[in-house]
């Protein structure tokens, strides 16, 4: 047991260390959500954009 109780020390050290920087790190800004909305609505816009072309490009595919 004596071997596990400096690391054990160690990591709970740097647990809270890790903790404290964590808490001076603020809030998310309004215009950080505001740019990840338009971020993520311009990624849906192009897979709805890319999956209407493939679409209508296999419709027009010949099978028979």
């Amino acid at each position: 047991m004596s071997v596990f109780s400096p690391i054990w020390t160690y990591y709970m050290i740097r647990f809270r260390a890790s903790a404290d920087t964590d808490r001076d790190r603020g809030e998310v800004s309004a215009t950080t959500v505001v740019l990840a909305a338009a971020l993520i609505a311009l990624a849906i816009a192009v897979g709805v954009i890319i999956t209407t072309r493939v679409q209508d490009k296999a419709n027009t595919i010949n099978l028979g």
